[in-house]
């Protein structure tokens, strides 16, 4: 799945790249891009009984983006375990890889009870 956009006025820094916290942002928009392809969008995980919190990222640079550069997210699943799950992410510019990294994000009950086990219906949602 893919999620494509073009950097804001005010996501450039002062050398002339995306400023790297918007990065993340960025992610996190193609995160919820892709569970709603796959047919579970997050507004409907609080119904459900659960919610999750990324618990661990890594991101490496191989060149910035700038400002008008068409740049896609790739997401896609790379782990699923028992209470937590990884997503890798690839953003590119013209088929050239910029960033690429992943989140780890473990589920939580949303009636306050702490980590919970991965609900069916999100480990569907991860299987595709």
């Amino acid at each position: 799945m893919s999620y494509t956009f073009t950097p804001r006025y005010h996501e450039i820094d002062g050398q002339g790249v995306m400023f790297y916290m918007w990065y993340l942002g960025h992610v996190a928009e193609a995160v919820d891009a892709f569970f709603a392809d796959r047919g579970l969008p997050h507004r409907d995980w609080p119904g459900l009984g659960f919610d999750v919190h990324a618990v661990h990222l890594d991101l490496d640079f191989t060149a910035g983006l700038r400002s008008r550069d068409v740049a896609e997210v790739l997401i896609s699943t790379s782990r699923i375990g028992g209470k937590s799950f990884t997503l890798g992410f690839t953003f590119r510019r013209d088929g050239e890889t910029v960033c690429s990294g992943d989140v780890v994000y473990a589920a939580v009950s949303t009636e306050g009870h702490g980590t919970i086990a991965l609900p069916d219906v999100l480990v569907e949602a991860l299987r595709g």
